[in-house]
């Protein structure tokens, strides 16, 4: 099936499920779709078993030639995040800027030890010859939550004001921190030169901190253009480009795309909001990343549950793939509970807090699309349909459930915000 026919069949699927959604399901558009996708493809997949059609067949081979990895890293990623971060109040950030920075680094890089170790003694124990490094690689593709998922889901939930702080700018900043860990680690596997402790550092220095030093400065330059004149048309224009541009960019000078659009989505959804933009370019703007949002958001997790037609279907893969599952809800839960206790000292949490946010750690696309990258061979295969496994389960399960997870732990604060 060429590009162009199966872009065209992606958006009519993406339309009828968000129509099927909307008037029946009434679940948040990303986790109604997938689950519509993700149904179709088993049935698809039943139907190419039993021989009945060959249209299972047609769509695995065309879900096959679309680069997953690319289509998100290089392509959804950076006009999502920056989207998401549009609509987030750097003042709140900053207020809860210490569990965010913990969460997004030191949660990243515990969930990466505690899970790399954990499933490297179950591959074990199950007769699996897995590369403790390859463990190490799951670990860091699956530990990050989704900004995707996770903001597609808080669109619609009544969230405490600070819980929903945390969640979000957790997920925004630690994918591209767990994308940093997952690239330092695929580097000293596939590498054939020694890697040195100093080459470790100085790559999370340049991919992170040169990522958000980017952002900053990309951000700063189109506020400047925002600021210098007042045509909607030319400052959504000028906004595009900061997207498209900035993000190739900074692979070009390997620096964090996804930090860099973080940053630069915050200073323009906040700084160029305020002092840059007229009530007309705000509205407009709002209205067009909205737009653009919401379309690759649903692509994206429609393309997500289409995936499972080209994974490698075998029965113990199932069997690892439902033990990983509580295996990264007891890791989350460690990760974020450590967060937690260490800045109790300083700052007040509420005695919830822990449970909310582990259960809140949806993972998504990003996860796919890092596993997607593994070089082809039988651990791929195996942690390829794992992280599906995983991702199926946060989004369709905690996704859907979130919503009365909050209302249970924060009935008050949920009841007020509602009205």
């Amino acid at each position: 099936m060429e590009l162009l026919n199966f872009a065209a069949v992606l958006i009519v699927l993406c339309a009828a499920f968000s129509y099927l959604n909307h008037r029946y399901l009434g679940l948040p558009t990303t986790i109604g779709v997938m689950l519509m996708a993700l149904l179709v493809s088993i049935v698809l997949l039943l139907l190419g078993m039993a021989e009945w059609t060959p249209l299972a067949l047609l769509l695995a081979d065309a879900v096959r030639t679309i680069d997953f990895n690319v289509a998100v890293m290089h392509g959804m990623l950076g006009f999502l995040l920056f989207a998401g971060s549009l609509h987030i109040d750097l003042h709140s950030l900053r207020e809860q800027r210490s569990i965010i920075a913990n969460l997004a680094t030191v949660g990243v890089l515990l969930g990466t030890v505690l899970i790399g170790g954990t499933m490297s003694l179950v591959f074990d124990a199950l007769g699996f010859d897995v590369p403790l490094l390859y463990c190490f690689l799951f670990g860091a593709l699956i530990s990050p939550t989704d900004p995707i998922a996770v903001l597609g889901v808080l669109k619609q939930v009544d969230a405490p004001r600070s819980i929903e702080i945390k969640i979000a700018g957790e997920a925004l900043f630690n994918d591209g921190v767990g994308v940093v860990v997952f690239l330092m680690l695929f580097d000293i596997t596939t590498s054939t030169h020694a890697v040195t402790a100093g080459g470790v550092i100085t790559m999370f220095l340049q991919e992170a901190v040169g990522g958000m030093a980017f952002g900053l400065i990309i951000g700063y330059l189109a506020f400047r253009m925002l600021k210098s004149v007042d045509n909607y048309q030319v400052e959504v224009l000028i906004t595009l480009a900061l997207v498209m541009g900035g993000y190739a960019l900074a692979g070009a000078l390997h620096t964090s795309g996804p930090l860099a659009m973080v940053v630069a989505g915050l200073l323009i959804g906040n700084s160029g909001r305020a002092f840059a933009m007229s009530e007309t370019t705000r509205r407009n703007l709002d209205t067009f990343w909205e737009l653009l949002d919401e379309i690759l958001n649903a692509a994206l997790f429609v393309l997500i549950g289409l995936e499972v037609l080209a994974l490698t279907l075998r029965p113990e893969y199932f069997i690892v793939g439902l033990i990983a599952i509580p295996v990264v809800l007891v890791a989350r839960f460690i990760s974020v509970g450590f967060g937690v206790l260490v800045l109790r000292r300083w700052r007040r949490f509420s005695p919830h807090a822990v449970k909310v946010l582990t259960w809140a750690g949806l993972r998504g696309g990003i996860s796919v699309a890092l596993a997607l990258s593994l070089p082809v061979g039988p651990e791929r295969d195996l942690l390829v349909s794992i992280t599906y496994a995983v991702v199926a389960f946060t989004i369709l399960v905690q996704g859907v459930t979130f919503g009365r997870v909050l209302n249970y732990f924060y009935p008050d604060e949920v009841a007020a915000r509602s009205v």
